[in-house]
């Protein structure tokens, strides 16, 4: 097992119970934060433990960071330890289907710690039933691990104020996972404010998909090194509503062999907690 980005059914199927191996069960309703535990509850891969978007992935105490705050190093080592993940073990996280709710968001953490080996069920839970794989309402106990020994790499990292020093760059390094129409500004369920960062490009994550999977690493990196228009990939920076599915877009960059994009975690959410800080809408 050496997974580092996706992994897809097939392959898990056949190590699933392995020793070595670590399941972890992501699933997240953003209007019901308590469906994904239920869900975990009712069903869910052999093995697997279940981390809470809110509870787990996040710290919501810290004001002014967004809706999904980073979660505080020191309670993630102990969390990450508590379900039984070391440096040794090959990390597996799937949701109920595309990674975004919140897979990928938990595969960015541990690659922030320096875990290699993580990767996410391409297709999530959606895919395993649909090629039969076993389930159960069992939790089962995991062997408990120290907690894990690592500090998040802030150079992964960007802040508001770094967003805010490059805005008079020309266009194509700052990308946003959002809707169309939230990027515009025309709807916006979820945030106080409409619109987004002058200058950003829109780059929905669902767009990096095809029938719940992630699309060939090719495709995608055709599109997205037209989209970066000439720029390194370590030179973008990828937002969203919240900082999650911008790790999915992260994600796809990886899938696609264009590595070291950076994430603004507090994101739309996080950026409009300060009145002063301009807002474009539109195109």
């Amino acid at each position: 097992m050496n997974w580092t980005t996706l992994v897809d059914v097939e392959a898990l199927l056949a190590v699933i119970g392995d020793p070595q191996l670590r399941v972890v069960d992501a699933r997240f309703a953003l209007m019901e934060p308590g469906a994904g535990r239920a869900a975990y509850l009712q069903s869910h891969l052999p093995g697997a433990v279940h981390a809470d978007l809110n509870e787990d992935l996040s710290d919501l105490g810290k004001a002014s960071e967004g809706r999904h705050p980073l979660p505080d190093e020191a309670a993630f080592a102990l969390r990450l330890g508590q379900w039984g993940i070391t440096p040794a073990h090959q990390v597996v996280v799937y949701d109920a289907a595309d990674g975004s709710m919140a897979a990928a968001r938990l595969w960015w953490l541990l690659k922030m710690l320096g875990h290699v080996r993580v990767a996410v069920l391409d297709g999530g839970l959606s895919a395993w039933r649909a090629a039969g794989g076993a389930e159960t309402a069992t939790v089962q106990e995991v062997p408990k691990a120290p907690a894990y020994p690592a500090r998040f790499d802030r150079r992964q990292i960007v802040g508001a104020d770094d967003i805010l020093a490059r805005l008079d760059e020309d266009s194509g390094w700052l990308v946003d996972a959002r809707a169309p129409e939230r990027f515009r500004g025309e709807v916006e369920p979820i945030d106080a404010v409409a619109g987004h960062v002058p200058g950003a490009l829109n780059r929905p994550f669902m767009q990096n998909l095809r029938g719940g999977h992630f699309r060939p690493a090719d495709e995608l990196k055709a599109e997205l090194t037209a989209m970066l228009g000439g720029r390194r990939a370590d030179d973008a920076v990828l937002m969203c509503g919240s900082g999650v599915t911008a790790c999915h877009l992260l994600l796809a960059f990886e899938h696609a062999g264009l590595h070291g994009a950076r994430v603004y975690p507090g994101s739309w959410s996080g950026w409009i907690s300060d009145p002063s800080r301009p807002i474009a809408r539109g195109e």
